[in-house]
């Protein structure tokens, strides 16, 4: 990321030093301190000035709602509530939120989309791409929350002794399913594709789990074998569980809702210690890229 001190700034959006000072103290501009030194990341000063072009009265869009929709993650609740951003959150998948992005039903949408790549191979992009195909987003930006692991849910021991798909397929273990539309159940369809098999081949729990934490408490209770969720699902219900992928969990926005305060104030959190002291507690969690901005179109 480029950054630009402060006369370049200033230079680049065409402002005197004095009124670059005044949105610098106000917080209305995206800035840093190091060292003493104001900077200012020119990609977010872009972002910036396209977030407050002006409209005509006919194409005045109402603001969303300060709620995060899409996936459920627990580390993101905890970030909602302790930033003090006053976002809520809608639990709902990653193509669920993404819709209600579109409509400006939510400002923000949680997503973690799975695809192949031309090899067959998963791919870190998939949420880029859907970005890319949705209608009426031509305005988004995604932004980095964390790298999460995902995998199997299993009860205490694994008693089955399941340590893949291929041992749920061959044994024919009971697997609680996540409904249609979410990361974890797009997932699961690719790394079946690999195997050769589909969700007709499985000994499915045919009531879908809502979010993570609801299939890690079907297995906790007996009533499926195995599912696929995250680490972090799995250690808060007292689960074992067997590791199969990393994957990206970002937070689609517009570009004007990047600098609402709310947003702003949730972005920021990102960047604290606390937010990796509670990833480390939850394991599961890679917050090194948290905050980054993945893609703008």
């Amino acid at each position: 990321m480029e950054f630009l001190t402060t006369s370049e700034a200033a230079d680049y959006l065409r402002l005197g030093e004095r009124k670059l000072y005044e949105l610098v103290t106000t917080g209305a501009i995206p800035c840093t301190k190091v060292t003493g030194k104001w900077l200012f990341p020119r990609h977010e000063l872009d972002l910036w000035v396209l977030s407050g072009l002006a409209r005509p009265a006919g194409m005045l869009i109402a603001e969303p709602p300060p709620v995060v929709g899409g996936s459920q993650d627990e580390l993101l609740d905890w970030a909602l509530r302790e930033s003090g951003s006053g976002l809520g959150s809608m639990s709902e998948g990653s193509v669920r939120g993404l819709e209600r992005l579109q409509r400006n039903e939510v400002m923000a949408a949680a997503i973690h989309f799975h695809g192949l790549d031309a090899s067959d191979d998963l791919t870190g992009d998939a949420s880029v791409e859907a970005l890319r195909a949705a209608p009426d987003l031509h305005d988004a930006v995604l932004v980095a929350f964390v790298r999460r692991e995902q995998g199997l849910v299993l009860p205490q021991g694994n008693p089955r002794h399941l340590h893949g798909l291929t041992d749920v397929l061959a044994l024919g273990a009971r697997m609680a399913m996540r409904q249609q539309g979410t990361g974890a159940q797009m997932l699961l369809d690719l790394l079946l594709k690999r195997a050769g098999a589909t969700t007709r081949d499985l000994r499915r729990v045919e009531t879908p789990a809502l979010t993570g934490p609801d299939l890690a408490e079907l297995v906790r209770a007996g009533q499926a074998d195995c599912g696929i969720a995250t680490r972090a699902a799995a250690r808060s219900a007292g689960l074992d569980f067997v590791p199969l992928v990393w994957e990206n969990f970002d937070l689609a926005m517009r570009q004007r809702s990047y600098f609402r305060p709310a947003m702003r104030a949730l972005i920021g959190f990102l960047n604290e210690r606390r937010l990796r002291q509670r990833a480390e507690e939850l394991t599961g969690y890679d917050p090194s890229p948290a905050g980054q901005i993945r893609f703008a179109a």
